[in-house]
């Protein structure tokens, strides 16, 4: 808790959280993140892909400002999210519990005081008993693994969805992902670790939770679609995806 100003993080932070029917965890996933002065300003995006029950409109109660976004897709939700989050600093988390929010305030103080630009978290090394299913534990081990074969770039869990950084990273446009499904999470992190400065980059691990409420990912289709899109970057190939940003009316 921060108890006096010198314990305050002079930036602005802003978590950005990609939602798709979340009522039954998003209030409980923003309180997770401690708020109570620990850095200038704290705000939540939640980037929302056209939810059908109350999500919306819990998060907007508990103050994070909602965007909707209708075109489809994880990546593309993050690729507006981080288009339009005010703060210097972005957190990302999922809005199933899943990820410990708790963390948040330790992660940012880290990059701070390390100087660093990004911070991945690493699932695997703690993930709680019951977190990821045979087959879900099975699938990150073998994306990750042929991530780290393909890429040599030193990171554990290539699908892990908490990330830390600095928003002025994608000022070099290199380090933009672009793609607009899942694949974009392995993406980001081979990016970062390409274009930014080795010594400016790091993996923590973090817990990894039970999930609250019904998971949208599809285990196989996702899983292939990671895969084969590994391939297709580690040879120079790009599929078509929507522009950076927000969508112009």
């Amino acid at each position: 808790m921060a108890s006096n100003m010198s314990d305050t993080l002079p930036v602005h932070v802003t978590v950005v959280i990609p939602t798709r029917n979340e009522e039954a965890a998003i209030v409980d996933t923003i309180r997770s993140v401690p708020n109570d002065g620990w850095c200038d300003k704290l705000d939540f995006l939640i980037i929302d892909g056209n939810s059908t029950d109350a999500t919306r409109e819990l998060a907007e109660k508990e103050g994070a400002t909602v965007y909707l976004e209708k075109r489809k897709g994880y990546g593309r939700a993050y690729k507006t999210g981080f288009s339009i989050a005010p703060g210097e600093i972005i957190v990302t988390m999922d809005a199933d519990c899943t990820y410990p929010g708790e963390e948040v305030p330790g992660l940012v103080s880290r990059l701070l005081n390390e100087d660093l630009d990004w911070i991945t978290c690493d699932r695997l090394t703690k993930a709680e008993e019951g977190a990821m299913s045979g087959m879900h534990g099975f699938g990150n081990w073998t994306l990750s693994t042929t991530a780290r074969i393909l890429f040599w770039y030193g990171i554990k869990d290539s699908q892990s969805g908490m990330w830390v950084f600095r928003k002025s990273i994608f000022d070099n446009e290199k380090v933009r992902p672009m793609h607009d499904g899942m694949p974009l999470s392995q993406e980001f992190k081979i990016r970062a670790r390409r274009y930014l400065p080795s010594n400016k980059t790091t993996e923590i691990s973090v817990p990894y939770r039970v999930r609250v409420g019904d998971a949208e990912i599809n285990t196989w289709g996702d899983g292939l679609l990671n895969l084969r899109r590994l391939f297709w970057l580690r040879f120079g190939l790009f599929s078509k995806s929507t522009p950076w940003g927000i969508e112009e009316d």
